[in-house]
């Protein structure tokens, strides 16, 4: 009893803070390069991951097993993965990412908390299929490289959105990004005789803002989804091991399997172009952006048809 009333303060705790920090970031928009709030953001990420792996340690203790048996408990996990990305990843110089990570971690946390019905919230003993080692190995992997993934996705998607708007006429929003960029570069165009005014060392075209943060946006989508496809690649692997212990074969093209698949040949044609073709920018944004959907539909999406092997504890 008192493991399971720690386990909803720890849930709930964490949801108010992911909350907080969301409109942290996106309010942080407003004031640039505000060291405070990026300090406060980071710290309140850090007391959240802490507050998500108490909330898995205490459901691991009661339940006897790793907590990814369900869907309330894969979504936290996720959310936990989010907190992770956001703590490795973040320092001052790209504190901007949290207007990614953040409010991904916070969605996927309210969806568990608030829209997953509170029968499939509870612990079960696990079907004998799921009684095995694996099911660390295999389920984890999964839900880093959906986090991973994702955010990676989405930075691809936010790409996409600042080179649509080529014809914008208020300025790009630039926190978070070194100001020491943009500063040299206006510098450069005083050179020039570009500017004839002492405020636009500060205000620099709009395509030299475009340019600076698409390069932001692609270099770090890429990073991340690098990191993200081979844990895809391990988590199928380690399934399609399991799945022959369990099942006696290795693959069985039930729709959870179809679209990982699906997922895994998206993101490799990405990797594909930026390692052979070394495209850049709008093109592998676009397949980025597609593994975005097709994540979602191998995570959740397949799921409320109750079909195939991968429906034990999910939407029936």
């Amino acid at each position: 009893m008192i493991l399971r009333t720690l386990e909803h303060i720890l849930a709930h705790t964490s949801f108010f803070l992911l909350f907080s920090v969301t409109l942290l970031y996106w309010g942080k928009l407003v004031y640039i390069r505000n060291k405070k709030l990026s300090n406060l953001g980071r710290r309140s990420v850090i007391i959240t991951f802490i507050c998500i792996t108490g909330f898995l340690l205490t459901r691991w203790l009661y339940s006897g097993h790793l907590p990814l048996s369900n869907l309330y408990e894969s979504s936290m996990f996720l959310s936990w993965s989010f907190c992770l990305i956001h703590t490795v990843l973040i320092r001052s110089q790209n504190d901007w990412l949290g207007t990614i990570t953040a409010p991904s971690a916070m969605l996927t946390h309210g969806f568990a908390t608030l829209s997953v019905p509170r029968e499939m919230q509870q612990s079960t003993v696990l079907v004998p299929a799921l009684q095995s080692h694996w099911l660390m190995m295999h389920v984890s992997m999964m839900m880093f490289s959906y986090a991973t993934l994702l955010c990676g996705s989405l930075l691809a998607i936010a790409l996409l959105v600042i080179t649509s708007k080529n014809n914008m006429d208020t300025p790009i929003i630039t926190s978070g990004i070194d100001s020491s960029i943009w500063s040299s570069s206006s510098e450069k165009s005083n050179e020039r005789g570009e500017c004839d005014s002492p405020n636009t060392p500060f205000l620099l075209s709009i395509n030299s803002r475009e340019d600076q943060l698409t390069q932001q946006l692609d270099h770090w989508s890429y990073r991340i989804i690098s990191l993200g496809s081979p844990l895809l690649t391990l988590g199928i692997l380690s399934g399609a091991v399991w799945a022959n212990e369990a099942w006696g074969y290795y693959w069985n093209w039930d729709p959870k399997e179809t679209w990982a698949s699906i997922t895994w040949l998206m993101f490799a044609t990405y990797m594909h172009t930026r390692v052979t073709k070394s495209w850049r920018g709008k093109e592998p944004a676009i397949v980025a952006s597609l593994g975005f959907f097709t994540t979602w539909i191998c995570y959740l999406g397949v799921n409320p048809s109750g079909k195939g092997l991968h429906s034990h504890g999910w939407l029936n």
